[in-house]
């Protein structure tokens, strides 16, 4: 097979996905020849235009709503559903039929996510899908607008980079590559999207980001997009003469995006129209929840708009004639989103929480404290010492309360807006000037819509061995759980060991050889595999054996319930076993126990279906 001529890169979004491209054999060095792919799609019943985003939005039809062809593409003539700009506008007026947030979804480890649960709150007449169905189609859609695109160069043929948010865990990633092998990609590689942003930077720079950053420099990037929070610190060392770009820390999952900002829209026009005497129903609620998102990806584009009409509509037959006609303002929009949700506070104030109610609708966990500059906050002042052992890099002031950015990079679709660039860039620069530290400087130039497709597309050329690659392998250390052997005492659970099985910063597609500790491992019936995740303890090698941590230092992630094969020995039998761990090109991790003097093996990963790889 011949080398790939274009290394393609995928944003796949909470709100819209992207297709970037590179055309290796026209690059060279950091002199780039890169492209954005126009996506066919539907923009109305059988009205195809092309556009640079794709609208992560899926509209499921009555089989009666739409004439015959209505929902055709140029790869297909017929299908019973519509992905992107047509889906979110008829999805609008009728959100009971309209799949959004599926990304979001995929990564909810409370949820069956290959079942057909979406449209969330849809009436049982309504045909759902699963959110692994979801991204397939996204994914599809994407492949086959290329295929259309370049007959000449197959997308199978292509380098393939699919971005992810950095605080995803190996179960969501492992649930995103398999998204992407059921949309008929031969071969791909997951890359988190504040890394993507970053390397959309470097290649807009042309060679001038050595420049713009120097040895010493911490880079914060700030990623708030549809869905999610991501935050990252990447630090600029020196190594041989040559500036280098080293990965140190990423936050926690923070489902905490535009979603929730269109819903306080949405909630602060209802209570509007209540005072006005107009009482929404959750229907038209929710319906005013997708409106809301479009004032507000307006007021947020265009700084000469003031005022958008928004149309919530009726329940009944008179769909025009009922309908409600208000309005977002500008003064509301910043009420509701700079007030709410990035408010002036100290880097000291952690994230509120409060004690939930016992019994709660199924739904997105969604973060408890709508304060995006709370976590910012905690996520510096957790990282403190992320930059303490890395090789000829100065420490932070000893009295400093949080890790002093030097250097910020936005990305997401929120921060398109100046008004909260400004505020984010401001409130750090506040808390940096209250330690002493000199002010972080914004380095911007890029267009965040696009910016994570191009990062990755570029990042794909990158790992033909050409540009600049950002180091720094996985962002946590991985454990797994030791349950002590002890005699049974009535209400007390035997005492847990964290083994680490990959130690932080472990390169994707390497092994980890732990020690030849021999370990018990129960086969033929029933169990549970524990696994933990830090992002502060740096100093783990595999083969570290924990007795205790502090809660802030590992968290707990998703299970696995399995029931290993016996191979011949008794229900309950327990093997002495040597582990070995494995992270993949994909990030997920691998757990493989090989009993001691004999020939088999048992193999774990992080699966979202909770059952074993053997």
């Amino acid at each position: 097979m011949s080398a790939p001529r274009y290394a393609i890169g995928i944003d796949l979004g909470t709100t819209h996905c992207a297709l970037s491209y590179v055309d290796v054999t026209a690059s060279d060095g950091e002199k780039v020849v890169q492209h954005v792919l126009p996506i066919p799609q539907l923009t109305g019943p059988g009205t195809i235009e092309s556009r640079s985003l794709l609208p992560s939005f899926l509209y499921l039809p009555h089989e009666s709503e739409l004439a015959p062809g209505d929902l055709g593409l140029p790869w297909t003539s017929s299908q019973d559903f519509a992905a992107g700009e047509f889906a979110r506008t008829r999805g609008a007026a009728t959100p009971i039929r309209l799949v959004a947030s599926a990304k979001s979804w995929l990564c909810h480890p409370g949820v069956d996510r290959r079942a057909a649960i979406l449209p969330a709150e849809a009436p049982a007449e309504v045909a759902r899908i699963s959110p692994l169905t979801a991204s397939i189609r996204y994914l599809s859609h994407l492949r086959e607008a290329w295929n259309v695109a370049h007959p000449d160069a197959p997308f199978d043929a292509q380098d393939v980079t699919v971005t992810i948010p950095a605080s995803f865990d190996p179960a969501a990633r492992e649930l995103t590559a398999e998204a992407t092998r059921a949309a008929g990609y031969s071969g791909i590689t997951l890359l988190e999207e504040p890394q993507a942003a970053l390397y959309s930077w470097i290649q807009h720079s042309a060679g001038q980001w050595r420049k713009d950053v120097k040895k010493g420099d911490i880079i914060l990037v700030v990623d708030v997009g549809g869905g999610t929070t991501d935050l990252s610190l990447i630090a600029v060392l020196e190594r041989d003469g040559q500036l280098e770009l080293h990965r140190v820390a990423v936050g926690d999952h923070i489902l905490l995006g535009g979603d929730n900002m269109d819903l306080a829209l949405a909630y602060g026009v209802a209570r509007k129209l209540a005072a006005q005497g107009t009482q929404l129903d959750p229907w038209q609620t929710r319906a005013l929840a997708h409106a809301c998102r479009g004032a507000k990806e307006t007021l947020l584009g265009d700084a000469s708009v003031d005022v958008v009409p928004v149309v919530v509509p009726s329940r009944g037959a008179r769909l025009i004639g009922g309908s409600i006609r208000t309005e977002v303002t500008r003064e509301e929009l910043t009420r509701s989103l700079l007030d709410g949700f990035f408010p002036e506070v100290a880097v000291s104030d952690a994230p509120i929480s409060r004690a939930r109610g016992a019994l709660t609708q199924l739904g997105l966990p969604y973060a408890q404290d709508a304060a995006i500059t709370r976590h910012l906050g905690a996520f510096l002042s957790r990282q403190r010492g992320a930059t303490t052992e890395l090789e000829g890099f100065a420490a932070q002031p000893h009295d400093a309360s949080f890790l002093h950015p030097t250097a910020v990079l936005f990305n997401g679709g929120v921060l398109k807006s100046g008004l909260i660039a400004e505020r984010v860039l401001g409130l750090i620069n506040t808390w940096l000037a209250a330690e002493g530290a000199a002010s972080a400087r914004l380095l911007g130039g890029t267009d965040l819509d696009l910016a994570v497709a191009r990062g990755a597309a570029y990042y794909g050329y990158v790992r033909h061995g050409r540009g600049v690659r950002i180091r720094g392998g996985t962002a946590r250390a991985y454990y797994v759980a030791v349950e002590s052997a002890m005699p049974a005492i009535p209400g007390m659970e035997p005492p847990l060991q964290a083994l680490c099985i990959a130690p932080f910063g472990i390169e994707e597609g390497t092994e980890a050889e732990l020690p030849m500790q021999e370990f018990g491992l129960v086969v033929g019936e029933p169990v549970r595999f524990r696994f933990f995740g830090s992002s502060v303890r740096r100093q783990d090698q595999v083969g570290t054996l924990l007795d205790f941590w502090a809660p802030d230092e590992l968290q707990e992630l998703e299970e696995i319930e399995a029931s290993l094969p016996a191979e011949g020995r008794r229900p309950g039998e327990i093997v002495a076993v040597w582990l070995q761990a494995r992270v993949t090109e994909t990030g997920t991790l691998e757990l493989e126990a090989l009993p001691v003097g004999g020939s088999e093996h048992w193999k774990v990963e992080f699966d979202v279906r909770g059952s074993e790889q053997a």
